[in-house]
């Protein structure tokens, strides 16, 4: 048999594997990890029963020891799972001939394929979410470092593609910041309560063991740290479709950041580039927005994992034909890509590069039309809101047609000035004047940051 291995040249199988997916995540989701977790139970279910007075403790130390070794053969397992739809028999079977006779007879007692794997991926989550969880800290990090840094950095508020009104880039940060935060909180109260040991045995009754199953079934999640649930849980799925869209989230909340970037590096656009950016095979002046585009690709593909997910919760009676079988690979690439681009995430806000000046250069770009808005609502009182809507917009077009500014055009009208003096129209078109409550929008989403960085302090678990 030949040893596990978690080396990133076994385990990124796929050409483009590391692209999508960080050496991390690959390590803690790869073939060897499951394979580690699986046998993990097998041991912890050994030691169960001898805690209850159901094995030898001799016989369940010597299972359980089998179970810790690092030479199954991975690759060989997963070929023979083929003829029976799940990699857990194969297994069995591997460690059965590894144990003396008297063991062999206890190996696997009371369990089915199920609980091995279901718990296995309760396992699998636990250290990938974990981790995930800690890359999300960096990211919220960089956001509040972006958020402070540049509360008062002018930009343009574009709403369908188009300058809208004024507003920071530090108020845009803010939103980046509170939405990878409230994402976390929602992965990680899955994580601290919805991950649970699966022991049912074959219809959910553990009837192998008389009246003791449940007795085994708390000594079983003591040993693994899991939480034991109320009833095995074999065609309940929302443990897995509650980890699941909460990962989408956090999925959504990482692209959305990406996507933002990738639109702010555009040539036309130039208000932010990453430090280390990529090159073109045919074009060597290129130079693109790659962790942005990496992200943006890992959870694109996020919301078609969680739908399957969700369309597999329908289950057959005691056990499911093919709808559970049909989540593994889903929520494993779910636990790699969402850790994955929160990892990634985190090394392109720390690198990111504002430019400032072309954010306000951009922010003049359509000759102040931009703040329309809030002259229409100053004439308003005397010339009543129908009229100076219509006076701006014709005003605005004007702008727009010509090249000229609103400034110039407000000063040159008679009407308005007629109601603004030149103090009034230099003020109105200031685009630092009209932000509203993005500074204080700012300072919660900051103040936001702090307590959650102080109550999740504390978790051992991170």
């Amino acid at each position: 048999m030949t040893r596990p291995s978690s080396s990133r040249s076994e385990t990124a199988t796929g050409l483009f594997t590391p692209t999508f997916v960080t050496e991390g995540f690959d390590e803690l989701t790869a073939p060897a990890a499951w394979l580690r977790a699986m046998l993990e139970f097998e041991g912890a279910l050994a030691l169960a029963q001898a805690d209850v007075g159901l094995m030898p403790t001799a016989v369940a130390e010597e299972i359980a020891e089998r179970c810790r070794g690092d030479d199954f053969d991975v690759a060989s397992t997963a070929r023979r799972a083929a003829d029976s739809a799940t990699p857990v028999i194969p297994l069995v079977k591997d460690l059965t001939a590894g144990v003396s006779a008297e063991a062999a007879g206890y190996v696997h007692r009371g369990a089915t394929s199920q609980d091995v794997v279901d718990t296995a991926a309760m396992l699998v989550a636990r250290e990938a979410v974990r981790k995930s969880l800690r890359e999300l800290r960096v990211v919220a990090d960089e956001c509040a470092r972006l958020t402070e840094e540049h509360r008062r950095t002018l930009i343009t508020g574009r709403t369908l593609l188009q300058h809208a009104l004024p507003t920071t880039f530090g108020r845009k940060a803010a939103g980046w910041l509170v939405a990878v935060i409230e994402a976390a909180e929602g992965l990680a109260g899955s994580w601290r309560h919805r991950l649970a040991v699966q022991f049912g045995g074959p219809v959910g009754t553990l009837a192998t063991f008389g009246s003791d199953g449940v007795r085994v079934t708390t000594a079983l999640a003591e040993r693994l740290g899991l939480a034991e649930p109320v009833l095995p849980w074999h065609t309940d799925r929302s443990r897995v479709v509650d980890l699941a869209s909460s990962l989408g989230t956090v999925a959504g909340a990482l692209g959305n950041i990406a996507l933002d970037v990738e639109l702010a590096a555009q040539t036309e656009v130039g208000e932010l580039a990453e430090g280390r950016s990529g090159g073109s095979s045919a074009m060597p002046h290129k130079r693109n927005p790659v962790r942005a585009v990496r992200v943006s690709a890992a959870t694109r593909r996020a919301p078609g994992l969680v739908a399957t997910l969700l369309s597999a919760v329908p289950q057959e009676h005691e056990r499911a034909a093919g709808a559970w079988q049909a989540e593994w690979e889903p929520f494993n690439e779910l636990l790699r890509l969402t850790g994955s681009a929160a990892a990634i995430t985190g090394e392109m806000l720390g690198e990111l590069k504002v430019d400032a000046d072309r954010m306000r250069s951009n922010l003049e770009l359509s000759g102040g039309v931009l703040l329309a808005e809030r002259v229409s609502t100053a004439l308003s009182p005397e010339l009543g809101p129908g009229r100076a809507s219509e006076l701006v917009g014709e005003l605005s077009r004007r702008v727009t047609r010509d090249g000229s500014n609103l400034r110039a055009e407000l000063l040159a009208d008679e009407t308005v000035r007629a109601v603004l003096s030149e103090r009034d129209v230099l003020e109105l078109t200031e685009p630092g004047d009209y932000l509203g409550s993005a500074e204080e929008f700012v300072d919660r989403a900051l103040a936001a940051h702090t307590r959650w960085k102080e109550t999740s302090a504390g978790d051992p678990g991170l």
